[in-house]
């Protein structure tokens, strides 16, 4: 049996300046905002929102690899692009 990693091989160094970055960027107000969101729906629909994301830009639920691959698209163009949350 073949377990593939799906992890970056960085250096010890790298790998703590990355997380540092994921970290900040985590915790800015846009992402704050749109996590809170999401666990408010979440709540709201348990059974509609069981094993997917919620996917501001659309604004309905995806499988993980649907949304964070932006419906196929990669997630380059979908930069900087600022989606509604309620």
């Amino acid at each position: 049996m073949i377990i593939h990693s799906m992890t970056q091989k960085l250096s010890p160094t790298a790998r703590r300046d990355k997380a540092a970055r994921d970290k900040a960027f985590a915790m800015t107000p846009a992402r704050k905002a749109k996590k809170a969101h999401a666990e408010r729906l979440k709540r709201q629909n348990p059974k509609q929102s069981e094993n997917k994301d919620y996917d501001h830009k659309d604004q309905r639920y995806e499988s993980a690899a649907q949304n964070r691959g932006n419906d196929g698209k990669g997630t380059k163009s979908e930069s900087n692009n600022n989606y509604k949350t309620n």
